[in-house]
């Protein structure tokens, strides 16, 4: 079971993990092969990746500075990007839209468990964004 650094209870359901703020697939590969799957998947969507951001690297560099001797994740990284057309469109429909971007889906091994994931956007508009996150997961894992 996959469990983010935020604490939340998940609910399983066959291959898929479903919280109240996140989803995650299980991949049957390596992290290596989950984020490339993910990279790929972006990039196939037309999008750029901005930035890839190292959490679990942080997480195990800083654990013992805050006092904890926990190893979360093996590594984690998160993959953030932007959609120019679903963004825009995403702020035409509400300019307070902004705080959902830009998009990101993660990747976590947790002791050689790999899972693909996205976090949950609200009802309505932002949906789109939240199937497009869901579109890519699913590739980047073979479904």
């Amino acid at each position: 079971m996959f469990r983010t650094a935020i604490t939340i209870s998940l609910i399983s359901m066959s291959t898929v993990a479903a919280a109240q703020d996140s989803t995650a697939y299980d991949f049957d590969g390596s992290f290596e092969d989950a984020t490339f799957g993910v990279e790929n998947a972006i990039i196939g969507h037309g999008l750029v990746i901005d930035y890839i951001s190292h959490v679990g690297e942080m997480l195990n560099r800083t654990r013992t500075d805050v006092g904890s001797d926990v190893t979360l994740f093996d590594d984690a990284q998160v993959f953030v990007f932007c959609s120019a057309v679903l963004s825009r469109k995403m702020m035409e429909a509400d300019p307070n839209n902004i705080a959902f971007c830009p998009y990101g889906v993660f990747v976590a091994d947790r002791d050689g468990a790999v899972t693909v994931g996205y976090r949950h956007y609200p009802d309505g508009v932002m949906q789109e964004v939240q199937a497009l996150l869901d579109d890519i997961a699913r590739e980047a894992v073979g479904e």
